[in-house]
C-alpha cells in the first residue's frame, strides 16, 4: 500500500496544482490571496517533477498530466493577467508574443502529425520561458516590467524554435 501511495505522490502534487489553478479563477489578480495560491501552484510545478525524477517515479501519464496542468495554468493566467498586460505592454512586445505563439503552434502541429499525439517538450529553454512567464505577475508593478517582457519574448521565441526544430528532426524522446 505504501509503495502505491509513494508512486503517485508526484501526480497528487500535480493534481493539487490543477486545483490551485482553478481557485485562481475566483481570486482578484495581484491580491494577497492570489499571490499565495499562485506561488504555491508554481512551487508545486517544480516539486512534482523534482520528486518524480529523484525517486524515479516518472511516467508517461505523469508527464501528460503535468503538461495538462501547465496548459490549464497558462489558460487561467491569460484570463486573469492578460487584461493587466494589455494595459501595460507596448505593441512591439505583442508582435513578439504573436510570433512566439505561431512558432509554438507550428511545433504542436508538426508533433501531432509526426507522432499522432500531443507533444510538449520539457527542454531547458521551455523551462526558462515558463519561469519567466511565471514571474510576470510579480514583475508587473515594477519599473523593469517592459524590458523584462522584451527579453522574455526573445527567450520564448528561442524555446519555441528549438522545440519546432526538435520535432522536425524527429528526436523528441
Amino acid at each position: 500500500m505504501e509503495l502505491i501511495a509513494k508512486k503517485n505522490i508526484p501526480n497528487y502534487i500535480t493534481v493539487l496544482r490543477i486545483v490551485g489553478t482553478v481557485c485562481l479563477l475566483f481570486l482578484e489578480p495581484l491580491s494577497l490571496e492570489f499571490y499565495i495560491i499562485y506561488t504555491l501552484s508554481g512551487f508545486s510545478d517544480v516539486v512534482d517533477g523534482y520528486i518524480a525524477r529523484k525517486w524515479k517515479l516518472t511516467s508517461e501519464f505523469g508527464a501528460k498530466l503535468d503538461s495538462i496542468a501547465d496548459l490549464l495554468f497558462y489558460a487561467v493566467m491569460v484570463l486573469k493577467i492578460l487584461p493587466l498586460l494589455i494595459k501595460k505592454l507596448p505593441l512591439g512586445v505583442w508582435i513578439a508574443v504573436g510570433v512566439v505563439l505561431l512558432i509554438r503552434a507550428a511545433a504542436y502541429i508538426v508533433a501531432a502529425f509526426k507522432y499522432k499525439s500531443f507533444a510538449s517538450l520539457h527542454t531547458y529553454m521551455n523551462k526558462m520561458t515558463g519561469a519567466g512567464v511565471f514571474l510576470l505577475p510579480y514583475m508587473i508593478q515594477t519599473v523593469v516590467f517592459v524590458p523584462f517582457c522584451m527579453v522574455l519574448s526573445v527567450v520564448a521565441a528561442s524555446a519555441a524554435g528549438q522545440e519546432l526544430f526538435i520535432h522536425i528532426r524527429g528526436n523528441a524522446t
